[in-house]
């Protein structure tokens, strides 16, 4: 299969150096022993080609241990970054540290990609477009977003004032879809028109980040005038444009331009994707569109796509909006029955339908069978989800019900918990506003 080299190019592992490295994984996974030790039988073979592929390949699967022990290097007993160092064969590339450092941002170690980033530049290696673009991202999936924007917009100023790593249109990409995603329109098109003024042509992902900032906000207008000229430019939307333009027109109820679109995509070369069906099914049922949403599906079902579990989440709440509740309850029976593994979320979906149709007894029935018998994961979000629901509605005793589930479960309400709940309350008329912030506070 293609991969990407350190530098970017397309090209593909020769089918030794895969066999090696799919040989070492499977030693590293079965191994007890320090994964030095078992670096060390391979010392001979191994070359930076090779640990650039075991980075990545640690990094497609949910075994974040030991990628982190190979990238913490000597802060943890992995050793194995330090053991490439002082082999004879290895030389400091910015590709590795690149592909490095982006491994650590997306597990959210961003102290260690700045280690790292230190690291190689101690080394002699002097950073490139790419490493600050990885640095970058790996800032961005940092938990505290106004710190990490800030740090990114940082770095970018920086990238400006070097000739050696100047932003490309990677980076403007990356920080139009971080800000898009932070709903900073102003930010988005301060970014947008920097871009024009350089030298830098943007791509279709360019556009998609300006769009997606658009449609997040409703600004359906600059989103058409968006795609007028991302076509004058002969760009032609991807999936990624289509989902968004379906998204956002449903999102404002647009239905008559959103099915237009629909209908291009599937003329077009593009495939629609399951969020594609799964955005239709959504906002056709929040306006109450019952037979268009399952029109929808059944379209989905024709064209021979496997719902997601998510497919069936949107429709459980889907049949919620329409008071449709005995449907929505089918689906997630059916869901319950299937053997496939159960969500947390699947769970809310059932219980948000019998909140919004009125029925916390029946939510707390439901909840407490999946409690006792085990059937569901329960999670902190769903005790969130009762406890507002319950307070908008003025159900003392289910809320002294949850609140000792919540206690012998060890769920310790977090500030979020409690402002989620207090927006509750200031939809709530005054009088039950008031009972239920004492309630809210006794406990």
């Amino acid at each position: 299969m293609p991969r990407k080299t350190p530098g970017g190019s397309r090209t593909r592992y020769s089918m030794e150096s895969e066999e090696l490295v799919s040989s070492l994984l499977k030693n590293i996974n079965d191994s007890k022993q320090p994964f030095v030790i078992t670096l060390n039988k391979y010392v001979k073979m191994i070359r930076t080609e090779h640990c650039f592929m075991l980075f990545e390949e640690l990094g497609k699967t949910d075994k974040w241990l030991q990628c982190l022990e190979i990238v913490y290097c000597a802060i943890i007993n992995g050793q194995v970054f330090r053991w490439m160092q002082k082999q004879r064969w290895y030389i400091a590339d910015n590709g590795v540290y690149s592909k490095l450092i982006s491994v650590m941002g997306k597990n959210g170690q961003s102290r260690m990609a700045m280690w790292l980033f230190s690291e190689m530049r101690n080394s002699g290696c002097r950073p490139d477009t790419s490493v600050y673009n990885a640095l970058i991202t790996a800032h961005l999936h940092s938990k505290d977003k106004v710190k990490a924007l800030a740090k990114a917009m940082g770095y970018f100023e920086k990238m400006k004032t070097m000739e050696r790593s100047p932003p490309n249109v990677v980076t403007y990409n990356i920080l139009l879809r971080a800000f898009a995603q932070a709903k900073e329109v102003d930010q988005v098109n301060a970014l947008f028109k920097d871009l024009y003024e350089s030298t830098i042509t943007p791509d279709i992902f360019t556009f998609n980040g300006v769009m997606d900032a658009y449609g997040k906000n409703g600004m359906i207008r600059e989103m058409e005038s968006l795609l007028a000229q991302m076509k004058s430019l002969q760009l032609k939307p991807n999936i990624i444009t289509f989902n968004f333009l379906i998204d956002s027109y449903g999102k404002k109820q647009e239905f008559e331009k959103m099915e237009q679109v629909f209908k291009s995509l599937l003329r077009s070369k593009e495939k629609p994707t399951l969020p594609t069906f799964n955005s239709m099914i959504t906002n056709y049922g929040k306006a109450r569109l019952r037979e268009k949403a399952e029109l929808v599906y059944q379209k989905m079902i024709d064209l021979k796509y496997n719902p997601s579990f998510i497919t069936y989440e949107c429709l459980i709440v889907m049949y919620g909006h329409c008071d449709c509740v005995s449907k929505a309850r089918e689906i997630y029976d059916m869901v319950s029955e299937s053997g496939k593994e159960k969500k947390v979320s699947t769970l809310n979906a059932i219980l948000e339908v019998y909140c919004m149709n009125g029925l916390p007894g029946e939510a707390d029935l439901l909840f407490e069978n999946v409690h006792s018998n085990k059937t569901f994961p329960v999670g902190s979000s769903t005790y969130k989800l009762l406890y507002k629901a319950y307070t908008k509605a003025d159900m003392k005793e289910l809320l002294r019900k949850l609140l000792k589930c919540m206690d012998r479960d060890g769920i310790i309400p977090n500030k979020k918990f409690f402002l989620h709940a207090l927006g509750a309350l200031k939809s709530s008329s005054p009088n039950r506003k008031s009972s239920s912030r004492n309630q809210l506070i006794l406990h």
